[in-house]
This record gives C-alpha cells, structure tokens and sequence, in this order.
C-alpha cells in the first residue's frame, strides 16, 4: 500500500534542546524551511561540547511511518567545503514513549555518512509506535565516530517533519481503524503491533492485571483504595485512595502535616510532622512536648526537644517553661540568666547574685557567699575575717615577715616593712643585709673608714682594722718601729715600716 496522503505530525509540537540554545527548538517543526541558514529565523541551533539532544513532544502516541530532517547549509552548496557538513555526522534518531531515547527504538545511527554522502535532507523509514522523536549526537572521548566529524558538537536543524497516522488508525490518509481496537497497528499492513495503554497479551484482548496499568501493563497501581478499582489503562482509582495518600493514581504522600483519607486530617499542632496513614507522630515533637500525638508537656524539671533537657536553678522548678526553659519567677540562690545555668560571676552571690563577696575572699561560694575558695593574700579564716597574725603575710599566710624595725609594721598582704628595717637590713621587705661598708637601720649609716667593713647591726670593727690600724674601733695607729703585713687574696705584696712620728718607709 502506497501511502501518500500522509500528515506531519510534528508541526507546531513542542520541542526542546540541550546545551548552550543559539535559536528555539521550537524553529525546527514550525513549517519553515525556505531559509536554511542559521540566522534566518528558521532554524534550531544549540552548541554543546560531548552529547547534545533535540525532541519534538507529539503530545500523544502516533502510528509514523517515516522522519525526514533538513539540516543547516547556510543556504550553501552541501558537501566536504560547506563546514556545516561536519555537524550532523554520527547522528541517530529515535522514536520513544518517554523522553529517555534509550527506552524508545532506534531508526537510525550514522555509521557510514562522510562529509561526501552525507544528504543535506535526510529521511528513514520508521514504522513505529511513539510520542517523541529524539535526534541525538555525541563526541565521547575513547568512542570511534564517523571520520570529518568536527570537535564539538552543533545541532543545526531548520525543519523535523514526523509523517504517520493517531494510534489506532492505518492506511492511506490514515482513514482505516485498527481491526483490533486495543491495538497499535502497523500503519501500512493494519497488523497489530503494540497494545494500547491498560491491555495485553494476543490481539490486545485482555486488561492489565489487577494492580497494574498503562503502556504494556508495566505500571504498578498506586495506593486505591480498592485495587480492583484501578483504571487499567491510566491508573485512576475510581473510588479514591487509601488513608495516606492522594491524587488521581493514589502514588503521592499526604502533603505535609496532614494524614488520613483523603488527607484531610491535620496531624496535631505540637508534631514536627506526622505518618501519613495514622497520624503518629514519627517526626517527633516540637521542643517541650512527648507522647505518640505530642499531646503531653515535658515534666516537671525538663524541657526541650524530645524533654531531654533539664531546666536550670530555677527558683520554683513548676515555673521552668517546658519548651525552653526559661525561669519565669527568677533563679535559686548562686545563679543568673534567663534559664538559671550560669553561677554569680566572680564576687557576687545570693538571690538575684545581688550580694557582694567579702572583700578579702578570693571570690566566695555563690549561694551562701562563704571563702569557700580561699582568702585573698593577707587574710585567714573561715570568711577571711582575720589578718596574717604577726610576722606573717601572703597567699594562706605562709610567708615570713623580714627584718622590719617594727614587726608590727610589716604588711600582712605583701610583707612590706611599713616603718622601715631593722638595724643591718634594708629593702622593701627587709631581707637583705647592708652591702659592705654599711650599718644600722635601713643600712644608713656608714662603716669608720679604719675597719675592715664593719658590723651590720651596730658598725662595730668585727672583721678587724685595715692595715696601719688597731683598737676595738680601730682608731689607734700601729706602734712606732711595727708594722702590718698586706695580703692579697693570701698572697704576700708589700711590707710596711713605720718610724718617727708615724712616718713610713716600704
């Protein structure tokens, strides 16, 4: 049977491209084709750099019988010196039920085309059953592709015609029904080819089983609340669906926070969300609330997320608000804050932390305001109420005073000497002797220049007299005719005479 009086069902369809769209998909089945370059407005463009994809959208299953292409020439001479010759090379076309090529069947693929043969309008023979036509092409590194195809890819297509009859009708101005009504039938031969949506088997005589539906009976019913009621050929469930779930098939979830048939139940106030079908709670609860409903409040000294938090030092542990735990009537003794976690800060204690640590405590406990940390340096006691007693000073009252003129003058926080050193001493705290050739308090005073250094305490000559001298103080010179022998460091260095009236001669 010639079949000459057939009809471009992709005219005006919608269509669709990948990459980088230069001019609309849409260019391509919109009847024009007497300009064939790209910027004529009558051609889709798109650039990609690895696989590129154009779809004409039928909108339903058509019976077709053959697709012819007209590629971009840029109204040139088509052939090896036209560079739009390259772009087409390798392609494939494909004819599909879904907008996935590789569930669809395979018209075409370029495997011998060259830039010598390639036609600038191309037509394949395709007598199949499908709702979208798919021209692909791809540059896959490691993949072989025709020789001249060029090193990215541009789809240049002005005009997709798709020639065929609606499902279910064959012959010459696709005027003759498919003799078996629940068939797809070749549109030449009126054979039955594939079965409608909802049946199958011989002749596309029997319905999908219970429980599945569609193109083929692959797909499975959804959650109807009769199964038996499930539309075989579109998957309606005529009498609704089960608690849980809506729309026309019954395959979507009640939307969020409701459950129940026809999700017209609210799941309760107080769930972060609920199971769709009973309505539990399996999302858990806001903060401050329990049970399978989230129905009871967090108990008495808890709070939050799943109750899991303890309230603060609260005041009066019934007035914690279970969702934050906020103290609404104040915090117990030795706390702070709005939820009562943080102690006093460092010196302050009691309700409210309104009361001032002991001044000589090293902070104080912050409930009762005891030295529970000890005393600051210079104090001791249970609540440092006492000073260092006498002649002592410091941290714990553990250091000794030094050698202060008065023992009652010597600070008991730092041990310093108030009212200066003793004889022999001098310093802030009184520990350090007088340096050589001083005496007396404070280390004013110094040594007679006769001694040999003096007594620290009273300037007394102890360590003897320097040489020409004698006497307790040192204040007699030697004898007439003696004399006194100078060592340095042991070693003997000069000898001294003494004559006349304190004359001398070395």
């Amino acid at each position: 049977m010639m079949l000459t009086n057939l009809v471009n069902v992709a005219l005006n369809k919608p269509a669709g491209h990948s990459g980088h769209v230069v001019y609309d998909a849409s260019k391509a089945v919109d009847g024009r084709k007497s300009d064939l370059s790209g910027g004529g407005g009558q051609c889709a463009v798109s650039i990609d750099l690895q696989t590129a994809t154009w779809l004409v959208d039928l909108t339903s299953i058509y019976s077709i019988h053959h697709i012819t292409i007209y590629f971009r020439t840029e109204n040139k001479p088509w052939g090896p010196f036209n560079t739009d010759t390259y772009y087409p090379l390798g392609f494939s076309v494909y004819v599909s039920n879904t907008t996935d090529r590789l569930q669809g069947t395979l018209c075409y693929k370029d495997d011998n085309f060259t830039l010598d043969t390639i036609p600038a309008v191309f037509t394949t023979t395709c007598p199949v059953h499908g709702r979208y036509v798919i021209y692909y092409n791809e540059r896959l590194p490691g993949v072989h592709h025709p020789r001249g195809q060029y090193q990215f890819l541009i789809i240049g297509l002005c005009e997709v015609e798709v020639y065929g009859c609606p499902g279910g009708f064959y012959g010459t101005n696709c005027s003759i029904a498919c003799p078996d009504i629940n068939c797809y039938c070749h549109i030449e031969t009126g054979t039955c080819q594939v079965c409608k949506h909802g049946y199958q088997s011989y002749l596309c005589k029997l319905a999908c089983d219970s429980g599945w539906y569609g193109l083929g009976c692959s797909e499975r019913c959804g959650q109807c609340r009769d199964v038996d009621r499930c539309l075989n050929t579109n998957g309606t469930c005529l009498t609704g669906c089960s608690a849980g779930y809506t729309g026309h098939t019954c395959h979507t979830r009640c939307p969020e926070l409701l459950w129940g048939e026809d999700c017209v139940r609210k799941c309760p106030d107080k769930c972060k969300g609920c199971n769709n079908i009973n309505g539990l709670c399996e999302s858990g609860c806001v903060p401050g609330w329990k049970g399978y409903h989230c129905s009871e409040a967090c108990g008495r000294g808890l709070h939050g997320a799943e109750c899991q938090e303890k309230c603060g030092h609260c005041r009066d542990l019934t007035q914690c608000v279970h969702t934050n735990g906020s103290c609404l009537t104040g915090c117990d003794d030795g706390y702070d804050g709005e939820m009562c976690n943080a102690p006093c800060p460092h010196g302050l204690f009691g309700l409210d932390c309104a009361d001032r640590c002991n001044d000589t405590c090293d902070g104080c406990n912050n409930i009762n305001g005891s030295c529970d940390s000890g005393c600051n340096p210079g104090w001791q006691g249970y609540d440092c109420q006492y000073a260092c007693d006498e002649g002592s000073f410091g941290v714990n009252c553990s250091e000794k005073c030094g050698h202060c003129r008065d023992v009652n003058q010597c600070s008991n926080i730092n041990g310093t000497c108030l009212t200066g050193c003793a004889a022999g001493y001098q310093g802030n705290l009184c520990k350090t002797p007088c340096p050589y050739g001083f005496f007396g308090p404070d280390c004013a005073e110094r040594c007679n220049d006769t001694c040999d250094g003096c007594n620290k305490f009273n300037g007394s000559c102890d360590f003897g007299c320097n040489p020409g001298w004698k006497g307790y103080n040192c204040k007699d010179a030697c004898d007439q005719g003696s004399y006194e022998k100078m060592e340095l460091h042991g070693v003997f260095v000069s000898e001294t005479f003494f004559i006349g009236d304190g004359g001398m001669i070395i």
